[in-house]
């Protein structure tokens, strides 16, 4: 090889490394400190005979697993409570390398469509986990599936 040849490639190298560096620690600086707190496990087992899951893989999603359970403590008055409360996801899903929570539709507390109700009832899940590509609410019997991302306006 000639004379400088090496000498070309460990700056080549070197500048490569530093360029890797400096994206790694800018994300590590500018990530929020609560980001990637919620860490979901395995899941509960998928059941082939669940018509949400028929119905999800009719949609063309693949189940990867079933209903989590994310314990939140609760502090009133600086007390914490003996009892936690429990924040229920029923699916985790994906399609073209997107992946999705799901929240299927129970009878005895149907969703109404307005701004406010989508807020209410669903914009925890996003910031609970947020590195999944949105919601799907899913209300088999009626055959609907509807895809729900929440984006903050500056």
């Amino acid at each position: 090889m000639a004379p400088y040849g090496e000498w070309f490639i460990m700056i080549v190298a070197s500048i490569v490394l530093l360029l890797i560096a400096y994206r790694w620690f800018y994300r590590w600086l500018h990530t929020p400190q609560t980001m990637s707190r919620i860490k979901l496990g395995k899941g509960g087992k998928i059941k082939e005979d669940d018509p949400n899951v028929v119905f999800l893989i009719k949609k063309g999603y693949v189940v990867l697993s079933g209903r989590h359970t994310i314990p939140i403590a609760i502090e009133l008055d600086d007390v914490v409570s003996d009892k936690a409360s429990n924040v229920y996801v029923d699916y985790i899903v994906e399609k073209k390398s997107h992946m999705y929570l799901v929240k299927y539709e129970r009878e005895r507390h149907p969703m109404e469509w307005t701004n406010n109700e989508i807020r209410d009832r669903l914009l925890m899940y996003s910031l609970l986990v947020p590195n999944m590509s949105g919601i799907i609410y899913i209300n088999y019997r009626e055959g609907t599936l509807r895809k729900i991302a929440f984006h903050f306006i500056e």
